[in-house]
C-alpha cells in the first residue's frame, strides 16, 4: 500500500520531535547541530540537519520505511542544492537519482512534484543547501570571467530553477565520506564542513564544465531528435495525466539523461518546463474562449488544485486567472 502525503505531512509524521539529549554541550549546539529521530511507526532512521553557517546548511538523511510513500510537493522558492544518493534512489516525476549519482538544482522556483520513495529499502544522502545571496558573496571574490554555468544557477523566483543529475564522481565520493565521518564538534565542525561544502562546489562546476553543451550536442543524431519531438507529442497528448520522466523515455525508445539534455538543446528548456509552459498557454486558451470556468480550464490540462493554478497562471502571465477572464467577458460585452 502506498501512503500519500503533502510535504508538510512527511515532516510532521516522520520527525515529530527533536531529538533529546542530555549532554549539555550537545544542547549548547543544538541550533547548529540537530537530529530528528523518524517516528518508528513510520520507518526507521533520522533527518540531521548542521548549519555550517548562515545560509549554509548541510543535511544528513538515512532512512527505511515500512510502506511505499509518496510525497507531493507544490511550487515553491529554491536555493541552490546539492543531494547526493549514497544508498538506495529518489524517484519523482521530473527526475530519478540513483546511488552513485547526484541531483543539483540552481536558485529560482521549484515546481510541484511527486516523489516516490520504496518501502524496505534503505536510503542514505547528504544533502547541501545554499542562499543564493550567499554563493553570490562567495563568487564575488573570483575573477569576472564567470563560467556561464555558474551564471545559470542563479534564476529568479518566477522562472523555474536549472537542474541536472549526474555521476558521482571518486573524489566527490571521498569528500562524502570525509563528511560523514566528521571527527570535530563545535566551530572546528563548522569550519570544518563549509571546506568541504565548497569543494563539492568546485568538483561540481568541474564536471559541469567537461561536459560542456558543445560536447552534449554532438551526442545528438537525427533518429535523437526525432524521438525528443515524439516525447514532446506524448506531452501534449497525456496534459491530464502526463508520464514521469523515466517512464516518459521508455516510451519514446531512448534514455532518460539523453532524452533531458536533447529536450533541452531542442526546445530551449526542460521537458517539466516545456509542459507548465504548454499548460499555462493553453489554459489561456480556454478561459479566452469564455466555454470554461477557471476551475474547468485547470482540470483540463491537468492541474486539479484551483490555488496551484492560480499561482502558475500568474507567474506565466502576472494576472490572476479570475481577473483575466474577467477582462475578456468585458472585452466581449463592450463589443
Amino acid at each position: 500500500m502506498t501512503v500519500t502525503l503533502s510535504q508538510q505531512d512527511y515532516w510532521e509524521l516522520i520527525c515529530p520531535e527533536i531529538s533529546q539529549t542530555d549532554d549539555l554541550e550537545a544542547s549548547q549546539s543544538r541550533e547548529i547541530d540537530r537530529t530528528w529521530q523518524y517516528c518508528s511507526a513510520v520507518g526507521e532512521g533520522y533527518y540531521r540537519e548542521i548549519q555550517v553557517r548562515d545560509g549554509v546548511e548541510l543535511a544528513i538523511a538515512e532512512d527505511c520505511f515500512h510502506e511505499d510513500l509518496r510525497i507531493i510537493t507544490c511550487d515553491r522558492e529554491h536555493p541552490l542544492e546539492l543531494n547526493y544518493t549514497l544508498i538506495g534512489t529518489a524517484a519523482s516525476n521530473s527526475d530519478c537519482a540513483n546511488a552513485g549519482q547526484y541531483l543539483f538544482c540552481g536558485s529560482g522556483m521549484a515546481p510541484g512534484e511527486v516523489l516516490d520513495i520504496q518501502a524496505k529499502q534503505r536510503n542514505l544522502k547528504v544533502i547541501i543547501h545554499i542562499d543564493p545571496s550567499v554563493f553570490c558573496q562567495r563568487m564575488s571574490g573570483l575573477p569576472k570571467q564567470t563560467p556561464d554555468e555558474i551564471r545559470n544557477w542563479l534564476r529568479p523566483i518566477e522562472q523555474p530553477y536549472y537542474s541536472q543529475i549526474s555521476r558521482t564522481t571518486a573524489a566527490m565520493q571521498s569528500t562524502l565520506q570525509q563528511i560523514l565521518q566528521c571527527p570535530f564538534q563545535g566551530l572546528t565542525q563548522q569550519m570544518y564542513l563549509e571546506g568541504k561544502v565548497w569543494e563539492l562546489i568546485a568538483l561540481h562546476l568541474a564536471q559541469t564544465v567537461e561536459i560542456s553543451p558543445e560536447r552534449e550536442t554532438k551526442l545528438l543524431k537525427s533518429a535523437d531528435i526525432e524521438q525528443i519531438h515524439y516525447a514532446k507529442e506524448l506531452l501534449i497528448a497525456r496534459l491530464e495525466n502526463p508520464p514521469s520522466l523515466i517512464e516518459l523515455a521508455r516510451l519514446v525508445g531512448i534514455n532518460d539523461c539523453k532524452l533531458k539534455v536533447g529536450f533541452r538543446q531542442v526546445f530551449g528548456t526542460t521537458v517539466f518546463g516545456y509542459l507548465q509552459d504548454y499548460r499555462m498557454e493553453r489554459s489561456r486558451q480556454l478561459l479566452e474562449s469564455g466555454d470554461l470556468s477557471i476551475t474547468e480550464a485547470a482540470k483540463a490540462v491537468g492541474l486539479s488544485n484551483r490555488s496551484h493554478f492560480a499561482i502558475a497562471f500568474r507567474k506565466k502571465f502576472g494576472v490572476n486567472p479570475r481577473d483575466y477572464r474577467q477582462s475578456i467577458m468585458n472585452r466581449c460585452s463592450a463589443s
